[in-house]
């Protein structure tokens, strides 16, 4: 039996960066993933929004939404239809620990996560089973290592009935965070 989440909280008023479709009417829609389902939910499951911790990781996670198409990010027009949202979540968010060794040994994962100790990515389906335990402990998501971008981290915001992640600024085109951090990741 695997051990309860290790959980951690999330800075109040931090930003976190959603790459979303310029044609979406809502970019914070957390229901869309409950439909679809993710990495780190079934479909069905709940309502689960996906952020990245910087633009880095953002960045990297075109590239990923890429992948099995004949499409190189580099390849793409400053007027490509993906754009950065900043997010803000309620405060007092508690969600499970998935960037520590610790942490993911609690939710019954690899240490070497997002890859296999052998080698190869860590199957959705044991990402899935841990978030399972994480919505049974009542967390608010899984804060993970980025499966995109190596030192990155992404989180599945799990949303409270009720509660909503808001845009937090300006949403940005393409153009202005392909190549270049944006100010919130550049240290002040």
């Amino acid at each position: 039996m695997t051990p309860g989440p290790r959980t951690v909280r999330l800075d109040d008023g931090r930003t976190w960066w959603r790459v979303a479709d310029l044609a979406w009417d809502d970019p914070v829609d957390p229901t869309w993933a409950d439909r679809t389902g993710g990495r780190w939910n079934t479909p069905g499951d709940g309502p689960t929004l996906y952020l990245n911790a910087d633009t880095a990781t953002a960045r990297a996670q075109v590239g990923r939404m890429l992948q099995g198409t004949a499409i190189d990010p580099e390849d793409l027009r400053d007027d490509a239809p993906f754009v950065l949202v900043p997010v803000g979540l309620p405060a007092r968010q508690r969600v499970a620990d998935a960037t520590t060794d610790v942490g993911l040994q609690a939710l019954g994962l690899p240490r070497t996560y997002p890859r296999r100790a052998r080698g190869g990515e860590v199957p959705w389906s044991e990402c899935r089973r841990a978030a399972r335990a994480v919505r049974a402990a009542h967390l608010r998501g899984v804060l993970s290592r980025s499966a995109a971008a190596d030192d990155g981290q992404e989180l599945a915001w799990f949303p409270a009935r009720g509660a909503r992640a808001e845009v937090t600024g300006p949403v940005q085109p393409f153009g202005a965070w392909r190549h270049e951090p944006a100010a919130a990741d550049v240290p002040g």
